[in-house]
């Protein structure tokens, strides 16, 4: 039997009061098991990233239920975010300290055991070593990727959320981060819940992903069965490319 990881009920969360009160993410559930990579897509504005915020508890749920690891962040929030971590675009670091000393603080906030080697190792990993002295306001946009990526790998969590993990990323990169990710869920059976908007890269890393558009879940499933259900066809391979469009045609007319 899996053992799920995250599972989210009825969850919902709006903005605003009054008339003026907006539906950021509309009464979905899912599950994400021990292992998987689950992929949570949609356009703009689907609510996605709002409800990866209530996955960390950054956003208060106007209604439903998450449990992580089967705790609630309301009773067990240190342990949870103890044993899950997560990297974004969005998210900047001290720009004054050296990618070393970020990832070094960060070590320590996570109580890393030997938090210097636990740095190179991670930034090894992400073929990223020769960033170590450089200072974070001097990275571009693609190096503040793999840096992301390194803090989220730091504390050898059990669940990871990647929001779009390979944007901004050299092709060469890109692919060597795809494969750490897929190598990462299987060998130490981590969790890992990504957004893209790279089709191809879903197709390639994701066991089962989930659409959401306009803060509902329209589609769930494998890729392969998401691309037969929604493009109503008998695909021999997942074309989530069409699928992308199709939905978001289809929903905004």
């Amino acid at each position: 039997m899996k053992k799920i990881v995250i599972e989210v009920k009825n969850l919902t969360r709006k903005f605003g009061q009054g008339k003026s009160v907006q539906t950021a993410v509309d009464n979905i559930s899912f599950q994400a098991y021990e292992g998987e990579v689950l992929g949570l897509l949609g356009p703009n504005g689907a609510g996605k990233t709002t409800t990866i915020f209530m996955l960390l508890d950054l956003l208060r749920p106007t209604d439903g239920q998450i449990r992580i690891f089967d705790l609630t962040h309301q009773d067990h929030h240190s342990e949870i975010m103890s044993r899950l971590n997560f990297s974004s675009t969005y998210v900047k670091m001290p720009g004054k300290l050296t990618v070393e000393e970020n990832l070094y603080v960060m070590a320590l906030l996570f109580s890393v055991p030997r938090p210097w080697e636990k740095v190179v190792q991670v930034l090894k990993k992400l073929h990223s070593l020769d960033l170590a002295r450089k200072r974070y306001s001097f990275l571009s946009s693609g190096q503040r990727t793999r840096v992301g990526l390194a803090k989220a790998l730091l504390n050898d969590p059990q669940l990871i959320l990647l929001d779009e993990p390979t944007a901004s990323l050299d092709p060469d990169v890109a692919e060597a981060t795809r494969r750490l990710i897929k190598e990462t869920a299987k060998r130490n059976r981590t969790t890992v819940l990504i957004t893209s908007h790279n089709m191809a890269e879903v197709e390639e890393i994701c066991d089962r992903l989930i659409f959401i558009n306009h803060g509902r879940i329209v589609a769930e499933g494998s890729p392969l069965e998401v691309t037969r259900k929604i493009l109503n066809d008998k695909n021999s391979e997942p074309d989530l490319g069409k699928v992308f469009i199709k939905i978001v045609r289809e929903l905004n007319t």
